[in-house]
């Protein structure tokens, strides 16, 4: 922790001092920069889902079900943005979710269907996405003008700055973003291919949760920092409000660059969780003395320490094509309790849009992501344990392996449409059951206040 504390005190300095180093030429915003005072977006996706018989000699209570399913979810969202003062931001995102994932969205480590985290509720229910508000304390002259897009209203922004979040979103709003895989409802769609799946993010049952975060911000260097509400049980609606005992922390530096005027990234991040979870090892050992079947909720206790480390880069190659890659590690002792159950991840890609067959609108991407727990975690499933979302009840251990690919077209502005291909080998990590090909089409829908205000 001192260690890790000192690093990012030195890192911070190091930043600042470029920072100083670097000139500052006087603003240069022409008209159309001026700062946008609020802006209005809408979206909404629908992911249709199929999947056909596969091996499967045997199942349980969290397995992925070995006969046909057909299944479609959907997502709304507006979001709103105000500009309270000059560098004061309001968010506001109410969104409607619905629909059925496989099998419960059970089954799979990296689920298919990043539109459904976890909630298998078929009824469209209304909630709160986003509630905050965001400042940026600037310092120095020079300026980047800012796009209006969702949840950003255009302008110009001190390129050199420290901002504060405070109030209701997800985290991977602000930490392990990749130009090229983030965003489900036009990328790619796997779970730990949207994100990192071995960062198991504080979250709650949708996703989202309340907190704070402080961003320090220059030309090449950003480094973030989080703390933020875990939810009371695994998989849970409702956040454990013992905030100084159980919550998520989460530290993120980011390096970008060029390289022959093609942009690329790195990213750093390490995050640490406490929480009312459980140990695996604790549970093994319960079950050897009782002659009974591990449970992991048995164990449970407040402030349990899980931590893990990722790493993220991005690269342009030239201007229509991109590659990506993320690797992912947590201790795999403590229970999987907010995101996925992946204790270790590697995962690449690339990106291509569609200028060289008179399609710039559109992407056709594929990728290949394993998935990987640790051993005490394969004997705690072998045993007959299960996680939120995974468990068959016995298991012969192997790599969860995922390729997928997609090709995303756009019918017309504002409107795409997409069809995607996975392959799930060793699902929830057990050789004995698949292999499974999960076949998507995906529709979207997105327009603002650019698209209807002149």
């Amino acid at each position: 922790m001192l260690l890790r504390k000192c690093i990012a005190a030195c890192l911070m300095a190091t930043a600042l001092r470029l920072a100083a180093q670097e000139p500052q030429p006087a603003a240069t915003l022409d008209a159309a920069a001026a700062p946008e005072r609020w802006n209005l977006y809408y979206q909404a996706t629908s992911i249709g889902q199929y999947h056909g018989t596969f091996n499967s000699p045997y199942s349980g209570p969290f397995s992925l079900q070995d006969y046909p399913e057909r299944d479609v979810s959907l997502t709304t969202t507006l979001f709103f943005a105000l500009r309270l003062e000059q560098n004061t931001v309001l968010i506001f995102d109410p969104e409607i979710a619905g629909g059925r994932g496989f099998s419960g969205v059970n089954g799979l480590a990296n689920s298919s269907n990043g539109e459904l985290p976890r909630v298998a509720s078929a009824t469209p229910k209304p909630y709160l996405a986003r509630l905050y508000v965001s400042h940026d304390f600037g310092w120095g002259t020079e300026k980047e003008n800012v796009e209006s897009d969702e949840n950003q209203l255009g302008g110009a922004r001190p390129v050199n700055r420290y901002t504060i979040t405070a109030g209701r979103f997800t985290v991977t709003d602000f930490f392990d973003d990749n130009r090229y895989s983030h965003d489900p409802r036009t990328q790619f769609m796997g779970w730990a291919i949207m994100y990192n799946g071995a960062w198991d993010y504080p979250a709650d049952v949708r996703g989202y949760t309340w907190g704070w975060v402080h961003e320090l911000h220059t030309r090449h260097f950003s480094f973030r920092y989080a703390s933020a509400a875990m939810p009371r049980v695994a998989n849970g609606l409702r956040f454990d409000r013992r905030i100084f005992v159980n919550r998520g922390d989460v530290f993120e530096g980011e390096y970008r660059y060029a390289l022959r005027q093609h942009a690329g990234a790195i990213r750093l991040l390490n995050y640490e969780n406490h929480a009312d979870a459980g140990n695996y090892a604790q549970a093994i050992r319960q079950a050897q003395l009782t002659g009974t079947t591990p449970d992991i909720t048995t164990t449970r206790h407040n402030g349990t320490l899980k931590y893990g480390f990722g790493v993220n880069a991005e690269q342009e190659l030239t201007k229509n094509v991109g590659v990506f890659g993320r690797l992912g590690w947590n201790d795999g002792k403590t229970e999987s309790f907010a995101f996925t159950a992946v204790d270790r991840l590697a995962t690449g890609g690339a990106s291509v849009t569609g200028a060289a067959w008179h399609r710039p609108n559109d992407t056709v991407a594929a990728e290949f992501t394993a998935s990987g727990i640790s051993g005490v975690h394969a004997q705690y499933l072998a045993l007959g344990g299960h996680d939120f979302l995974i468990g068959d009840g016995r298991l012969q251990y192997a790599p969860e392996c995922i390729p997928e690919a997609y090709y995303n077209a756009r019918i017309i502005p504002g409107f795409f449409a997409s069809f995607d291909v996975q392959h799930a080998a060793n699902p929830a990590y057990n050789r004995d059951r698949g292999p499974v090909w999960i076949y998507s089409l995906r529709l979207h829908v997105e327009f603002g206040k650019k698209d209807f205000v002149h």
